[in-house]
């Protein structure tokens, strides 16, 4: 069952601009099946879906290649096109996303496998990324800052 409605989402993504969960839920009850938003939610992560903004500046659920040169090229793109600032408070950084985007952004950075993270939480537009010291967070906010320059690191 699950599997069935992992390939639906990614078709329904694929075939229409999906931009909430409760939009993608009304899909997936037009094609006979019943989930909840929290589903959903479980399953986006599970798929590992990112949101993109298209040329227009409206975003949507997308689903990234799992080739690993085009993914990674692809996550820096999304870390690229959400960013707007960011900050650190002690081992705490901050980053600031363009709305909507914070989901994408963050799963940019979890790919990018750095060990300093402890973790990452995003809202909307917020991702809060945990470091073991706030020397740490300084330094990754540099690196991320690099990134987002179009610089390798």
């Amino acid at each position: 069952m699950k599997y069935n409605r992992h390939a639906k989402i990614l078709d329904i993504i694929e075939k229409y601009d999906i931009v909430t969960q409760d939009e993608l839920v009304e899909k997936l009850k037009e094609h006979g099946m019943d989930v909840t938003q929290a589903t959903i939610s479980r399953d986006i992560k599970e798929l590992r879906l990112v949101k993109v903004m298209d040329s227009e500046g409206n975003t949507k659920y997308t689903a990234i290649n799992n080739d690993s040169g085009a993914l990674n090229e692809k996550m820096l793109t999304i870390l690229r096109g959400g960013y707007v600032s960011s900050d650190y408070a002690n081992n705490i950084l901050v980053v600031k996303t363009l709305p909507g985007m914070a989901s994408g952004v963050a799963s940019s950075i979890d790919s990018l496998g750095w060990p300093a993270i402890v973790g990452t939480i995003a809202g909307d537009d917020t991702i809060m990324i945990v470091t073991r010291a706030e020397r740490i967070a300084e330094e990754l906010q540099e690196k991320i800052l690099q990134l987002v320059r179009g610089n390798r690191l």
